[in-house]
C-alpha cells in the first residue's frame, strides 16, 4: 500500500448510486466542483458509463487524469461489477467495469461505494484515530466497509464489507442478496417499508415511517426500534470478530435525527467489551468520492 495524505488527493471521482450519480473534481483532498444527476436504474452499463463521462467532461476531466469510480453493488478484484440487489440497477450483472472505464476514460480504479466511503472515513474522517474501524451505512439497504490497521479490507470476490448480509435474530423475511433473515432485510429502508406493509400500512416508505414515529405512533416506533436493534446487534457481532474500537454511521437512515441514539441505547445492553465508540460519519456525500480517488492513488485495492 502506498500511503498518501488527504492534502495530496488531487484528481477526479464519480459515485454511481441507485438514486443519484455524482462526479467531482478534487483538489487538496477537498471537493471543489461537483455535478449530480439522477441515476437511470434501467440503463445499460454503456449508458451508465456515458453518463459518468459526460459529468466528468463538464468538470474538466482529461483522459488518464487520476480517477476513482465508486458504484453501488459488488466489484470483484478483476473489476467485474455485479448488482447486489437486482431491483436497484436492473441491467448490471457481470459487467467488466474496469476495462470499460479504461476504454472510455483511461486508467481508473473502481470499487463499491460503501467501501470507498469506509476508506475515506477510516483514513481521513471519523475513524482516522482508530486501529480497527467499521463504516456502516443504513439507507435503502445496509452496507459498509472495514478499515483495519489503516487499510481497507477487500476480497477477491468483492464481498468483503457487505455487512448488511449478516444474519439477524430479529429478521424473518428475504433479503435482496438472496439470503434470508439478514440485517438488511429488517433494518434498511426496504425492510422498514416491508414491515410497515405487514403492519397494515401499505405503500408507506421509510421516510413516512420515521415521520409517523416522530408523531408518536406506536406501530412506527416499533419498526424503527427493531431496525436500530438489528444494527446494534450487528455492531456487537462485528466487534466480537474484528475487535472494533470505532464505528461510524452514515446513510439517510443512519443519519436520521435520533436514529444513532436508538442504536446506542440498545448497544448499551451489550457487555462493555462489545461496545465500540459509535459516531456519525464526518464526510457525508463527499466520502465515496474522496475514498474512490484515494483508492486509486493509494492502491488500496490490489
Amino acid at each position: 500500500m502506498m500511503a498518501i495524505s488527504r492534502a495530496a488527493l488531487t484528481g477526479f471521482a464519480a459515485d454511481l448510486g441507485g438514486t443519484k450519480t455524482a462526479a467531482a473534481r478534487i483538489e487538496g483532498g477537498q471537493v471543489v466542483d461537483r455535478r449530480v444527476v439522477t441515476t437511470d436504474p434501467d440503463a445499460d452499463p454503456d449508458a451508465q458509463i456515458a453518463a459518468i463521462a459526460d459529468q466528468l467532461t463538464h468538470l474538466g476531466y482529461s483522459n488518464d487524469a487520476p480517477l476513482g469510480v465508486a458504484v453501488a453493488g459488488r466489484v470483484d478484484r478483476a473489476g467485474i461489477w455485479h448488482a447486489v440487489n437486482q431491483g436497484t440497477l436492473t441491467a448490471v450483472q457481470n459487467v467488466p467495469l474496469a476495462s470499460m472505464l479504461t476504454a472510455r476514460l483511461g486508467s481508473a480504479t473502481c470499487l463499491n461505494d460503501a467501501a470507498a466511503a469506509a476508506l475515506a472515513e477510516g483514513v481521513f474522517g471519523s475513524g482516522s484515530q482508530s486501529e480497527n474501524f467499521a463504516y456502516l451505512t443504513v439507507s435503502t439497504g445496509v452496507g459498509g466497509g472495514l478499515v483495519i490497521a489503516n487499510r481497507l479490507l477487500s476480497s477477491s470476490n468483492g464481498l468483503a464489507g457487505h455487512i448488511g448480509f449478516v444474519s439477524s435474530r430479529l429478521a424473518r423475511g428475504p433479503c435482496g442478496s438472496g439470503r434470508m433473515a439478514t440485517v438488511e432485510s429488517i433494518a434498511g429502508g426496504r425492510g422498514i417499508a416491508a414491515a410497515a406493509a405487514a403492519s397494515g400500512h401499505k405503500n408507506t416508505d421509510a421516510r413516512a415511517v420515521f415521520a409517523a414515529a416522530d408523531e408518536g405512533l406506536d406501530w412506527a416506533d416499533r419498526i424503527i426500534e427493531t431496525s436500530a436493534a438489528a444494527v446494534a446487534a450487528l455492531i456487537g457481532d462485528l466487534t466480537a470478530i474484528l475487535g472494533l474500537d470505532t464505528v461510524a454511521m452514515g446513510g439517510s437512515i443512519g443519519l436520521a435525527p435520533g436514529y444513532i441514539h436508538r442504536v446506542q441505547s440498545v448497544l448499551r445492553e451489550e457487555p462493555i467489551l462489545f461496545r465500540p465508540q459509535l459516531v456519525h460519519a464526518e464526510l457525508g456525500h463527499d466520502g465515496p468520492l474522496i475514498g474512490a480517488l484515494a483508492a486509486h492513488l493509494r492502491k488500496d485495492i490490489p
